[in-house]
């Protein structure tokens, strides 16, 4: 990621906090779309959960500059995944939820050079995720 792609993403998510309710129903809703087989391991509270999601990729988002220091973090975060059942595959499903909701949220903020920022943003994430997840121990 690039600078600027740093810049870009940070600015849109700004933009992204007022609506996060709504953006988190928006991603699970286009989640359990695009691969209904994800619902089971969503149990409880779908608003909570929401919540959460948008609270970590908040953190994320402003961290993007170190992104040395959290990367631990983003590790652990893939190994935890895994015991929900979380499999490759499916990180590629949720790319696509969220560039989606994304776009229905920012609307025509949603530029190219946004969409290519958050999509390598995402990439790079998961790509951590799924390493730490998925290695031979």
């Amino acid at each position: 990621m690039t600078p600027q792609q740093i810049q870009l993403i940070q600015s849109t998510w700004i933009q992204v906090i007022p609506i996060a309710d709504q953006a988190a129903e928006l991603f699970y809703g286009k989640l359990f779309e695009l691969d209904p087989a994800v619902k089971p391991m969503f149990r409880g509270d779908m608003t909570g959960q929401g919540r959460k999601l948008m609270k970590t990729i908040g953190v994320v988002v402003n961290s993007l500059t170190r992104l040395d220091e959290i990367v631990p973090t983003v590790q652990d975060l893939g190994r935890k995944h895994v015991n929900y059942g979380v499999k490759p595959e499916h990180y590629d499903t949720v790319g696509t939820a969220l560039l989606w909701t994304l776009e229905q949220g920012l609307g025509s903020a949603f530029t190219p050079p946004v969409k290519e920022a958050w999509a390598a943003a995402y990439g790079t994430l998961a790509s951590v995720m799924k390493e730490a997840a998925y290695a031979p121990a």
